[in-house]
């Protein structure tokens, strides 16, 4: 066994692989560039190395640089982690020319079944039941435009060497299919230094499943279960678990067994993941193997009760896989959400910046502790102060639970949501939220659509309704009694001018444009020394009950003797003196006061906005990286005006109505801030 490793990653996986190295007894070596050298992997490690500059390409990328650190301290072997260089053929030949070991599969498996054209191929010659497209890569835009109208639309435009959701676009149409693949081809240029492209058929309606595979150096493969990953924005998966609501157990096996013949066709050693698409009638096609860990690998960890990262170091090490295919367990059920930095109410943008405030709900699980299951894991690579720099992707944190049953991982999944504090950036918490709540994912009936047929004109407050909304009525008005009871009893106070006590209270929500709610509640009791609050707000009545202090984000207690977790805050950027309240992804932004103070707040007049229809502002923060108009230019409405990169994503600005440019106020290269203006025309309206 190895005595020492490096990780060539950073993030949330670099936390994951030393915790698990650490049980082991294994010292462990991080890396990082500029922008991450106060991260927690960094301070997590036994040592750190800098590679260095923040862009990928100048440091996770240089693959001279990660084997150099691996000399200089003693490590025997490298984990890739996901992303960066896990999946390149290259470096892992590399590392083991220099007498290292890789901890992951040999290079001629990665480049048979990395390489997507290449693995399409070879499980075509193998059998395996394969999606109708063009599998060599594509030079023009021109000629990916015949290719998906001989195939028929809609197609998949995807890079060869892509991945997470990079360097992948639908579409629909010619010029779906002419822009698509340019930007497939630049952000797999950026992501991966491989711009080739090729096309596929779209499958309408299906489900994306994939099959967790480990295999050792003694020609033993076992596959451990499947994952449903169907709910997706944009190709990322949001919410992955395990089991699939969908497949039947004889697709199961058939899809197992299928997954461990096409890795041992290619002798395939490690973790690595066979993705396959599955139609309503439990047919399934090869989609592409990923020769690699998975970011969802805690769902399927959690109902096998195996540490996959502890079993590829084992391999790693010459040692033979400790159980057979029919020990492989199935227990219970697990649910992940990735946690991103991403603000859902601005089109899902990224969201970059510090976190001021980061607690995430308390775990009872523990990354490579397989023996405490049925309760709530976090694994995250960020901590409470730190930075979420735009040169990486968005994911904060994935968030784990696994239940005896789907019924039961849902439950779980809410409430840990409900006590998830993330500030000083947006997040994705309140979408993943709306997910668990809709229907049709509760009763298991989605499929890879889901995310675009009931959020396709994007996500709004209104789309998350809650089951009780008088409940955030009441807690807002429990916390202002709560408040209230504290400033009357400090004592010293002036005689007629004592803090009062207020029966009757009015909890003012306050809505967009001015259109604001005002609703009664009475206090009817409230017992100082054990937090113990009746309320009544309309018909419905309300015992809230919390040892929560005032100043606590998170707040915990019951409800009519139902436990409940929410987020209470005093103060928000429209208003200083508002409570924010925040359950079950519903926000209610409200003024607490007395009747009096709700007869004049009625009075106070509407202020709006100023008018910024003429500026094309940055979505997000990012890097300006082209403005396509000059001023004087006259610009039709679905011209490209600018394109923003953040986070490795792409992000095109288009007109939103015929105008001229007056002035362009940011130049290629420069370093925006969110709602920073790039461009200015002559006349309201034209502004993307």
């Amino acid at each position: 066994m190895f005595n020492k490793i490096l990780i060539a990653n950073r993030g949330e996986i670099a936390c994951r692989v030393i915790a698990t190295a650490r049980k082991m007894g294994i010292a462990t070596v991080a890396v990082y560039s500029d922008a991450d050298k106060d991260a927690r992997h960094v301070k997590l490690a036994d040592e750190a190395m800098r590679l260095g500059p923040a862009p990928s390409r100048e440091s996770y990328l240089v693959a001279d640089k990660i084997i150099a650190a691996a000399k200089e301290t003693g490590a025997q072997a490298i984990h890739p982690g996901y992303g960066f260089l896990s999946e390149n053929e290259d470096f892992a030949r590399r590392v083991e020319e220099q007498g290292l070991t890789f901890i992951g599969p040999k290079h001629y498996s990665i480049a048979a079944m990395g390489d997507k054209i290449a693995s399409k191929k070879l499980a075509a010659s193998a059998g395996v039941n394969c999606i109708p497209g063009y599998n060599d890569a594509i030079e023009t835009a021109e000629q990916a435009v015949q290719i998906a109208q001989g195939i028929g639309y809609p197609v998949m435009i995807k890079a060869s060497a892509g991945g997470g959701g990079k360097g992948l676009r639908v579409a629909h149409n010619d010029r779906e299919a002419f822009e698509g693949f340019t930007s497939c081809r630049n952000e797999a240029r950026n992501s991966f230094g491989d711009d080739r492209v090729f096309i596929e058929k779209f499958v309408q309606q299906p489900r994306h499943i994939e099959i967790q595979l480990i295999g050792d150096a003694h020609g033993n493969v076992l596959y451990l279960n499947e994952r449903e990953c169907s709910i997706q924005r944009r190709h990322q998966k949001v919410i992955e678990e395990a089991p699939s609501p969908f497949i039947t157990e004889a697709t199961r096996k058939a899809m197992g067994e299928q997954a461990v013949a096409l890795a041992k066709a290619v002798k395939y050693q490690s973790a690595g993941t066979v993705e396959f698409v599955v139609g309503a009638d439990q047919s399934f096609y090869f989609l592409e193997m990923n020769t690699r860990l998975q970011v969802e690998h805690p769902v399927t960890e959690c109902i096998t009760g195996l540490d996959l990262v502890e079993l590829m170091i084992r391999v790693a090490a010459g040692e033979k896989l400790p159980l057979a295919q029919a020990d492989v367990q199935r227990n219970g059920w697990a649910m992940e959400c990735r946690i991103n930095a991403e603000d859902p109410f601005r089109n899902f943008l990224p969201s970059t910046g510090r976190l001021v405030r980061f607690s995430p709900p308390p775990a009872t699980m523990q990354q490579g502790n397989t023996a405490d299951l049925l309760g709530v894991r976090v694994d995250t690579g960020v901590q409470e102060g730190g930075e979420i720099p735009m040169f990486y992707d968005s994911m904060i944190a994935k968030l784990i639970v696994h239940g005896t049953d789907r019924k039961d991982a849902i439950a779980k999944m809410r409430e840990a949501l409900n006590g998830f504090v993330i500030r000083g950036i947006s997040s994705n918490v309140p979408f993943q939220a709306a997910l668990l709540a809709h229907p049709e994912f509760v009763a298991g009936t989605f499929d890879t659509g889901f995310i675009a047929k009931h959020y396709g004109q994007g996500f709004k407050a209104e789309d998350v309704p809650h089951p009780d909304p008088h409940f955030l009525v009441a807690l807002a008005a429990y916390v202002r009694r709560k408040s209230r009871e504290r400033a009357a009893a400090i004592s010293g106070q002036m005689a007629g001018h004592q803090a009062p006590l207020e029966s009757d209270l009015v909890v003012i929500g306050l809505g967009a444009n001015g259109q604001h709610s005002y609703t009664p509640v009475k206090v009817q009791e409230y017992v100082d020394k054990t937090g113990l609050c009746a309320l009544s707000v309309g018909a419905s009545s309300y015992q809230i009950s919390s040892k929560s202090r005032l100043n606590e984000v998170r707040v915990t207690g019951t409800v009519n003797g139902r436990p409940f977790t929410a987020q209470v805050e005093r103060g928000s950027a429209a208003n200083p003196l508002a409570l924010v309240i925040n359950h079950g992804g519903t926000q209610l932004r409200a003024l607490v006061g007395s009747p009096r103070m709700a007869e004049l707040h009625r009075l106070m007049p509407f202020k709006a906005p100023p008018d910024m229809s003429r500026f094309v502002l940055s979505p997000m923060p990012g890097l300006l990286v082209d403005v396509a108009v000059q001023p004087g230019q006259k610009v039709q409405a679905g011209e490209r005006v600018a394109v923003i990169e953040a986070m490795k994503m792409e992000n095109v600005l288009f007109a939103s109505a015929d105008g001229v440019v007056a002035k362009v106020l940011a130049a290629k290269g420069e370093s925006l801030a969110v709602d920073q203006a790039i461009v200015e025309f002559a006349s309201a309206g034209a502004a993307a």
